[in-house]
């Protein structure tokens, strides 16, 4: 065995996280309105995404067009030079941004992402502390739909910003 297998070993750390039948959210997002089902998920009364649950972000605020998360960076997240993974962050700010617009959509419509535009501005790591991540409606179409987030620690100073646009998707029967 080598010394780098023995060190890797003998450091190893373990995290575990259960989640919900993710289908319970796919029946109840088709029985409300986009803003109805955020705001049920963020009282609890809905069972959030396993992601949610796999990376550790949570619904903070949901109006219509704009959402907030608090995401705590955690050492598992972390890239081979030791900050959180860029991934992570896309994923965070996609999902706030994705959220924005649903706010504003009828029951039975979804959307789905085309295009993420993601800058990294600094660093996050555990020390980093507890981020906030807020989005923000841009502009709702009938087809298309924007929105733009951003990635703060709790002193107010900028890690991430993003765009994204998404298309609308038709009811589902």
């Amino acid at each position: 065995m080598t010394e780098l297998a023995t060190r890797s070993e003998a450091s190893a750390r373990t995290k575990t996280f259960a989640w919900d039948d993710p289908m319970l959210d796919v029946e109840a997002a088709r029985s409300l309105s986009g803003f109805e089902f955020l705001t049920k998920m963020m009282e609890g009364a809905v069972p959030v995404p396993p992601v949610m649950k796999m990376i550790g972000f949570r619904l903070l605020k949901v109006e219509r067009g704009a959402v907030a998360f608090e995401y705590d960076p955690h050492e598992s997240h972390y890239n081979p030079i030791g900050s959180v993974h860029g991934g992570i962050l896309t994923t965070v700010l996609d999902s706030v941004m994705g959220c924005c617009i649903h706010t504003t959509l009828p029951m039975g419509v979804g959307y789905t992402t085309l295009e993420v535009k993601v800058n990294f501005v600094r660093a996050v790591s555990a020390q980093s502390g507890v981020m906030q991540c807020e989005g923000s409606l841009i502009h709702s179409g009938s087809r298309v739909a924007t929105s733009e987030a951003r990635i703060v620690d709790k002193q107010g100073k900028l890690y991430a910003h993003a765009n994204t646009t998404c298309l609308i998707l038709s009811p589902q029967p």
